[in-house]
């Protein structure tokens, strides 16, 4: 039987981001989760040892949680990206760019007193591979601004800068550089089922009163295509755990079975015996 290739998971939100993400994969087959129907497509990521498994879960931080948790169980996947459009917290970050996040904040997560919201802050940490793959991927990528930076997530969509949300958010949250609705639910899943996992994120508006005149315009469609190109590029840097150069037969440590030992370039002129154990 052929190898089957690692799987990485790669989920969307919304219909535009997953068509985004499709058009990258070929040979895409459905398949539908046997208890709670979810269905996904998976296919070959050309050029890569991967095989996708691609879901378009809708929008919601505790949705896409519970879902991502399910589809873990099920695919087992090395790795988890979420991937899609958010809105802009920052200045410099323009229609277009996109947000690699650092890290993912839960932002609602507090204690209401008389003295006023004690935060209590939730956060989730992207990879460090993969946003080591993140950095070395998006220097080859022409016409792609990357910001590598914290995203705040809550389930709300944010459209006025001035609300007591957006405030809220410049307070406790002033390093988050984008404002969406559900990677905290993907990036708390894959770490309570110890997968690696990154948030990829376009930015289709600046979080305020013009979010709709942006949409309008084809931001969003724009800021998917990049997110998605970014999300692709990151898996042709990534390698599955195990497959690294170091693993090669001309590197300096082989890894075998426990019956095989490593004797290149040695000479015998008589029989080898050996104890197998338990050990390493």
């Amino acid at each position: 039987m052929p190898e089957t290739k690692p799987t990485v998971l790669v989920l969307t939100a919304l219909a535009l981001e997953y068509t985004a993400v499709r058009a990258h994969i070929e040979e895409r087959e459905d398949r539908t989760h046997p208890d709670n129907g979810t269905i996904v497509e998976v296919g070959q990521l050309p050029g890569t040892p991967w095989q996708v498994a691609a879901a378009e879960l809708g929008e919601g931080a505790r949705n896409t949680a519970a879902l991502t948790a399910s589809l873990i169980g099920w695919l087992r996947p090395e790795a988890v990206l979420f991937v899609g459009v958010a809105g802009g917290l920052k200045e410099d970050i323009g229609l277009g760019d996109v947000v690699v996040g650092t890290k993912v904040y839960g932002i609602h997560g507090g204690k209401q007193t008389p003295e006023g919201l004690l935060i209590r802050p939730e956060a989730w940490y992207g990879s460090h591979s993969l946003l080591s793959a993140a950095r070395a991927a998006v220097r080859d990528l022409p016409g792609v601004r990357a910001h590598f930076k914290p995203i705040a997530t809550a389930d709300v969509v944010l459209a006025d800068a001035g609300s007591e949300l957006a405030r809220h958010v410049r307070e406790h949250y002033n390093d988050a550089a984008a404002f969406e609705t559900e990677g905290a639910g993907a990036a708390h899943a894959a770490h309570l089922e110890g997968r690696q996992a990154l948030v990829v994120r376009g930015i289709s508006d600046h979080a305020d009163a013009g979010k709709a005149s942006a949409d309008g315009s084809g931001s969003q469609e724009r800021a998917a295509t990049q997110a998605a190109d970014v999300a692709v590029a990151v898996l042709r840097k990534y390698r599955p755990r195990g497959g690294g150069s170091g693993d090669s037969e001309e590197g300096p440590q082989g890894r075998y079975g426990g019956d095989h030992i490593d004797f290149r370039g040695a000479v015998f002129h008589a029989g080898v015996i050996g104890k197998q154990t338990g050990e390493r």
